[in-house]
């Protein structure tokens, strides 16, 4: 639970309050204007309407060169960043042939395979002039090779569940497989900051959903003992199924689940427990096998363990692994599996020699070494940004860190001051994070040097000073002996 400071919560709303009041000054102006103009699309209602498109016009646009910088090199520890100019007050962004280097603390690269690795570079290439780069089928039709068996074998054997099922996108494998197996008459009881693939998806179920504070037992325990007294609303029949959707890592908020308090809660009041992965799936665990490694927890006591290749991997796409025959039933009556393309065949050969190199079965130790690596580098610098006073979110071991800002002038002010100092960070704000929590989100690679964090901590720390989000008191400097 996050406590902002009073006078932190009273200028947010003042700034928000301002720029809304400003928005809807200059709307107004605008709609006298328009009423002189005539139309293209006369008897058209606008596509466009509500605060939605209020909220993108007025405060979004101000900002937008924060968002979706393009790139143009592989995002590993260091990538170029394309400079982007506008001559339209920030309306429309266009890009130069300028190239920014800048050291990167935005992607999702825990494990360092996103660039060229000396194991699973040469295979990849090698699968992609035997294969071609699509299958351009389904799977139930043309679009299962070899390398699709292997691939869900390998993520099976490493996750620890019998089966295993590979989608093409990793969004997809939640908002896709939630509506196979919850439906009418089913209650889906979600993590309040669960992700929003997880939501769409409890959402396209038709299952009756339920919230229980983020991160909370004591409180998934007493909305499970409500739900289960009352039963399906009107009727009060019991429960077709239950199914409780946390995840391994929260990626707003860096924090490790609960799992062993979790599961034996959903034991107790015969309760499927889905685990989303995505973020822990290969960046914690003694063998990189996530929050059921780190934590203790038998697999067997995870029902359905969901997980994407996004992040650890160095690929795209997602998984499901369960029991034999909850894998049956998913590949004959899931959507995603049964009409869309299959994942790549280069993409499935990286999954397949990435699990191999984390397992040392390239006969190497640099899976151990990674792993390694990827936990110091996030221990330290999240206890550094602490210690130089920022308000850090998160446990230990996890490679995801916000540093909260709260302040909307405080997002723009944080990146584009980090940019000029060729640091690449992510800022996420509204509607992404509740309205006063916007933040940075730094995610650590296994990648990056020990000088690439401490020059990374410098320069936070001297725009933070200049921006003004150290909200707690910093550690004094130790001296040194001489």
């Amino acid at each position: 639970m996050i406590t902002i400071p009073y006078i932190t919560a009273l200028t947010t709303y003042f700034s928000y309050g301002l720029l809304f009041a400003f928005g809807q000054f200059r709307d107004f102006f605008r709609r006298i204007f328009e009423w002189w103009s005539q139309s293209d699309l006369q008897g058209y209602a606008p596509i466009c309407l509500g605060l939605e498109d209020f909220y993108i016009r007025r405060l979004y646009l101000r900002i937008q060169d924060c968002f979706n910088r393009p790139i143009s090199s592989p995002p590993d520890a260091w990538f170029d960043v394309v400079e982007r100019i506008s001559n339209d007050c920030n309306k429309t962004l266009k890009r130069t042939t300028r190239l920014k280097r800048c050291l990167n603390l935005g992607s999702y690269n825990y494990l360092g395979f996103a660039a060229a690795d000396e194991y699973c570079t040469p295979r990849v290439i090698e699968t992609l002039k035997k294969y071609t780069p699509s299958t351009c089928s389904a799977r139930v039709d043309g679009g299962t090779t070899t390398l699709h068996a292997e691939m869900e074998e390998c993520v099976a054997n490493f996750i620890g569940k019998p089966a295993a099922v590979v989608f093409g996108m990793g969004y997809v494998t939640n908002s896709a497989i939630l509506p196979v197996l919850m439906g009418k008459g089913c209650l889906i009881i979600s993590d309040s900051l669960n992700h929003n693939s997880i939501v769409n998806g409890a959402r396209g179920s038709g299952s009756t959903i339920r919230v229980f504070q983020h991160n909370t037992p004591s409180h998934l325990e007493k909305v499970l003992r409500e739900q289960i007294a009352d039963g399906q609303p009107r009727t009060h029949r019991p429960w077709k199924k239950i199914m409780v959707v946390v995840e391994g890592i929260y990626s707003m908020e860096g924090e490790i689940c609960k799992l062993p308090e979790i599961v034996s809660i959903c034991k107790k009041y015969k309760a499927y427990v889905y685990l989303d992965e995505a973020h822990s799936i290969g960046a914690i665990g003694k063998s990189g096998r996530g929050v059921c490694e780190l934590l203790g927890v038998d697999t067997a006591d995870v029902d359905i363990m969901m997980g994407t290749f996004t992040k650890s991997f160095g690929s795209c796409g997602g998984y499901i692994a369960g029991s034999k025959e909850l894998i049956h039933y998913l590949k004959h009556n899931c959507p995603a599996h049964l009409y869309a393309t299959s994942i790549s065949p280069p993409c499935a050969q990286q999954i397949i020699s990435a699990i191999k190199v984390v397992l040392g079965e390239d006969g190497s130790s640099r899976g151990a070494q990674k792993l390694a690596k990827i936990r110091e580098n996030s221990n330290f610098f999240r206890s550094e940004l602490q210690k130089r006073g920022f308000e850090v979110l998160g446990d230990n071991d996890s490679p995801v860190m916000p540093i909260m800002l709260y302040n909307p002038a405080k997002i723009p002010a944080f990146s584009r001051e980090c940019l000029k100092r060729n640091v690449a960070v992510v800022t996420v704000a509204f509607p992404a994070t509740p309205l006063l929590l916007a933040r940075a989100r730094i995610c650590i690679s296994a990648a990056h040097t020990k000088e690439d964090l401490v020059k990374a901590l410098e320069i936070i720390s001297e725009v933070g000073d200049l921006v003004g989000i150290k909200y707690f008191p910093a550690e004094p400097k130790k001296e040194q002996l001489k």
